[in-house]
């Protein structure tokens, strides 16, 4: 147990605080008003673990021979004449051996995969036949029949690289008795070239590869007996080396590893001196030459050595293997390139090799060394206890109460955060990390006089990866949110969301809908529920900006007129029978308007480009004249002037698209005197066919334009005004139609658009009602056939409809604007079909259309308005005021009382659960998510009757990828574990005895 100095532990997080793979621990002291931090420690290594090899095991090394992304181990038996093969279960053990006869007294070994198959193949030294064996890779742990290849006299290290830069693995031998290396080079089918030899100094005993002066060709360092010192052989990268350059080391090398010890990009050596029983370290320059030596005390004889980073500090460590100690020598490294003192553990009789490999898969290297004189080799892993090194005290400030803690990475630099609630100064605290498990002074968020913060969240809740927090004020009785930008700032606290009456006891987060956002669930005391809260955009729009057009304007449309990147505004006015074009500046405001003359009284008005030139053309409704214009574009936001085409009676509504898939926009007019719509099919070179007409039914008013029916075919939708009703013509897609088909609606209909509102991939309708003050969304079944209505209020006699994503939340919403109360309503939706209440915004005087688009570069659509009596548009911009609202309730059962609630994946559909502990009906609950803040019926685990659950935690406890509950029992010294079956469901409880009866529900 390990002491925090407080009384009052009142929450406690888990995280990696300092990126050494190893879990920290964060608590809250309410009493003292600060928090610990404890590190978890790295406790050295368990006691060996010998496996039986063959006669006298001389070398070792790790591989996976078998491909199952578990490390398997290799041993050169030097009496025996063989290798034993030993492959790893990943859990800490390794099956019998399996032996493969290779030359006479094998010495060293090395592995790699010569033959480019993807399987790693093994190569063996033979001192007294001196030769080395090559073994091919059969990908399942068996290797092929040794094929032998001759090198010098007592061949005594080999190792493996690319020496001639042609992706094909060679070979390097050291050669005891005759003073020279051997290269080998790889045809990469498992055969290797006649050797070729270098001469080096006296009894050359080990040999290690690196690129010593960044050329990126291989160089290779040889460890001499018989000189006391080693040889650097700079490669000339075609597979043939330079003369070698020596260095002075230690007494009696025997085996050499190449690392970078000082994180300077620039290779190092460390080397095993046998005779003065220490190591020496030689700092490269990266230049081919390295400085003086330095020496650490090892063991009696150290024999071999290897490199790895077993504390997980990023800084390179030495293992040494001593052969008359019978130990091995751990030094940890200080990034400087020097080494801490060393610390031992023993292994088997006169080990000879050491290797490193992570052979439990723990994420932490473990060690196996070759023990000759025992016959076998001791595996040494490292201890996994979750031992605390020490703590540090962060004060918060006095009367901050602390009441809650979680960890996360609050500002994108990959060190986690701590975030705090501060109850007794009205704050959130924040601790960014430095990655090395400490932080920086807290930085202090208002969350607003007497709100009192006692629980928080973290995600991202609008959607733009940037990570964001959730507060509960218990004292103003609502949930806050502040924004991340991801820079370490945050945005102040909005919390005019929904409010609660009981005590929240818990609060988690995560994407419940699979949306790219997180969703908070709280339950409360008291209470027998969870409540999921979504966030919403609550007042998406700022007050209105009005620019003066011509008179009784009627149509408003959006484009980029001059080829500028921002938006711009065409609107036709009905009484002066000329359309004005605002050009837009990109930041919300526009150009004084110019005009263009058009036919008498036009009604409508939407753009394309019709002569393939890239520039945005404008066509325009006509009522009294009976026809349409088409104005082109020049790119500069100027036009041409007008081309007429006649249509039929009283147009009233025009839309632009490619009718008949030949890449040209064609046109559509609704005609309210003769029933029917005009279809116009373009030639691309801005003119157009004589027009076609298709039966709509009584007083067509507005017409839209999608594919109802997935058949990559464009179909017509029209509101008709007088029989209030909708009428669907499907394409052909050769620029004819089907008859219509209709369906009922409210009356008065006066203006259709289309979107999918329930994210299905079907295209939905929906329909502003004039004579009844609201809205039907029809939703589309995808064969072209809609549902039934479902109606939304909204203001006074609304005109016109249009629709998109006002809030970012990746769900379509709905503006209209109501002539009657001179205002636009917005409705948000939910992403299922259905819509939020209507909020309203004052626009000017007999509003009749609305467009949107993103005015101001900002991301966030935005809206114009064309105010028909008081001659001018209205611009509305979108922003971000992002509040919690409350969106369904769980109910937990009866008397239920749940006290803490965590989130995650229970049955591996991707899809996010909920799980809770009742804490008086003695069980836990699981609510399976079917992805769209929807639920199955609650599963009951009784965690037994005297178990009483106050917290919970989730993990994968027996390691088999399936998701584990744990839960701490209030009313006794006890933990609860339900291990998982990964389908949503859990084995019975199995209890553990903690020695400390102390509940919490952060658990």
């Amino acid at each position: 147990m390990y002491s925090t100095g407080s009384y009052s532990l009142i929450s406690v997080a888990i995280g990696d605080l300092n990126k050494d793979h190893r879990l920290d621990i964060v608590v809250v002291n309410n009493d003292t008003g600060s928090i610990n931090i404890l590190l978890g420690q790295y406790e050295g290594f368990l006691n060996q673990t010998n496996y039986p090899t063959g006669s006298y095991p001389q070398s070792v090394a790790a591989g996976d021979f078998n491909n199952d992304t578990r490390p398997d181990i290799v041993v050169a038996n030097w009496r025996s004449n063989d290798v034993s093969v030993l492959l790893g279960y990943g859990n800490d053990s390794f099956a019998k051996e399996t032996r493969y006869s290779v030359g006479y007294d094998p010495q060293s070994v090395a592995v790699g995969d010569f033959n480019n198959d993807t399987r790693l193949d093994i190569v063996v030294v033979n001192s007294e036949s001196n030769d080395v064996s090559v073994l091919l890779g059969h990908g399942n742990g068996s290797f092929a029949k040794e094929t032998r290849y001759s090198v010098g006299s007592y061949p005594s290290s080999v190792a493996v690289g690319d020496f001639n830069n042609d992706t094909r693995l060679d070979i390097v031998v050291a050669n005891y008795g005759s003073n020279y290396v051997s290269i080998l080079l790889g045809y990469g089918n498992g055969s290797f070239a006649k050797e070729t030899n270098y001469s080096v100094g006296s009894n050359p005993k080990s040999v290690a590869i690196g690129d010593f002066n960044n050329d990126t060709r291989l160089d290779i360092v040889v460890a001499h007996v018989g000189s006391n010192n080693v040889s650097v052989l700079l490669g000339y990268g075609n597979g043939s080396f330079a003369k070698e350059t020596r260095y002075l080391v230690g007494s009696s090398p025997q085996s050499v590893a190449v690392s970078d010890f000082n994180n300077d990009t620039r290779p190092d050596i460390a080397v095993a001196n046998r005779a003065s029983n220490d190591v020496s370290v030689l700092l490269g320059y990266g230049n081919d030459s390295f400085a003086k030596e330095t020496r650490y005390s090892v063991g009696i004889s150290p024999s071999s050595i290897a490199v790895g980073d077993f504390n997980n500090d990023t800084r390179l460590d030495i293992v040494v293997a001593n052969e008359w100690s019978n130990d091995v020598s751990v030094l940890l490294g200080y990034e400087n390139g020097s080494f801490a003192k060393e610390t031992r553990y023993l292994v088997g009789s006169n080990p000879q090799s050491v290797a490193v490999g992570d052979f439990n898969n723990d994420t932490r290297l473990d060690i196996v060394v070759a023990n000759p004189r025992s016959n076998d080799v001791s595996v040494l892993l490292q201890y996994n206890r979750g031992a605390i090194a020490y703590k540090m005290a962060y004060a918060s400030g006095g009367g901050s109460s602390l009441q809650c803690v979680v960890v996360g990475d609050l500002n994108n630099d990959t060190n986690v955060d701590i975030v705090l609630a501060n109850y007794g100064t009205n704050k959130v605290g924040i601790l960014f990390g430095y990655g090395n498990g400490r932080f920086e002074n807290q930085i202090m968020l208002s969350t607003g006089i007497n709100s009192h913060p006692t629980l928080i969240a973290i995600g991202d809740f609008n959607g733009d990866s940037v990570v964001d927090i959730a507060v509960v004020n218990y004292g103003t009785k609502q949930v806050g949110m502040m924004l991340g930008y991801g820079n370490s700032t945050f945005a102040s606290q909005t919390s005019e969301g929904s409010s609660f009456d009981s005590r929240p006891l818990a609060m988690v987060s995560g994407d419940l809908n699979n949306d790219k956002r997180s969703e908070i669930a709280i339950t409360y005391d008291g209470r027998d529920n969870v409540d999921i809260f979504v966030a919403y955009n609550r007042w998406p729009f700022t007050k209105e900006t009005k620019y003066s057009v011509g008179s009784s304007p009627k149509s408003v449309a959006v484009g980029d007129f001059n080829n500028d990147t921002r938006l711009d505004i065409v609107v036709a006015n009905y009484g002066s029978n000329y359309v004005s074009i605002l050009l837009g500046y990109g930041n919300g405001s526009f150009a004084k308007e110019t005009n263009y003359s058009v036919g008498s009284y036009p009604s409508s008005v939407a753009v394309g480009d019709f002569n393939n030139d890239t520039r945005l053309d404008i066509v325009v409704a006509n009522e009294w004249s009976n026809d349409v214009n088409v104005l082109l574009g020049y790119g500069n936001g100027s036009f041409a002037e007008q081309t007429n085409y006649s249509v039929g009676s009283y147009p009233q509504s025009v839309a632009v698209s490619d009718f008949n898939n030949d890449t040209r926009l064609d046109i559509v007019v609704a005609n309210l005197g003769s029933k029917d719509v005009s279809v116009l099919l373009g030639y691309g070179n801005g003119s157009f066919a004589k027009e076609t007409r298709y039966l709509v039914g009584s007083n067509p008013q507005s017409v839209a334009v999608s594919d109802f029916n997935n058949d990559t075919r464009l179909d017509i939708v029209v509101a008709n005004v007088g029989s209030n009703a909708v009428s669907v013509l499907l394409g052909y897609g050769n620029g004819s139609f089907a008859e219509l088909t209709r369906y009922l609606v409210g009356y008065s209909s006066s203006s259709v658009a289309v979107g999918d509102f329930n994210n299905d991939t079907r295209l939905d309708i929906v329909v502003a009602h004039a004579g009844s003050n609201n809205v039907s969304v029809l939703l589309g079944y995808g064969n072209g056939s809609f549902s039934e209505e479902t109606r939304y209020s909204v203001g006074s006699r609304p005109q016109s409809v249009a629709v998109g994503d006002f809030n970012n939340d990746n769900r379509l919403d709905i503006v209209v604007v109501n002539s009657g109360s001179n205002d636009a309503s917005v409705l948000l939706g939910y992403g299922n079909g259905s819509f939020a209440k209507e909020t309203n915004y004052s626009v000017g005087s007999q509003p009749y259309s609305v467009a949107v688009g993103d005015f101001n570069n900002d991301t966030r659509l935005d809206i114009v308005v064309a105010n028909y009596r008081s001659e001018d548009v209205s611009v509305l911009l979108g922003y971000d005021y992002i509040v919690f609202v409350k969106q369904m309730m769980l109910k937990t059962g009866n008397s239920s009382r749940p006290q803490s609630l965590v989130i995650s994946d229970f049955n591996n559909d991707g899809l996010m659960d909920i799980g809770i502990v009742n804490s008086v009906t003695h069980s836990i609950g699981i609510f399976l998510g079917y992805g769209n803040i929807s639920f199955a019926n609650k599963a009951t685990y009784s965690t037994r009757p005297y178990l009483s659950p106050c917290g919970m935690a989730v993990g994968d406890f027996n390691n088999d990828t399936q998701v584990d509950i744990v839960f701490n029992s209030c009313n006794s010294d006890t933990v609860g574990v339900f291990l998982g079956y990964g389908n949503g469901s859990f084995g019975n409880v199995v209890p553990y005895s903690t020695g400390s009866r102390h509940c919490h529900r952060d658990f």
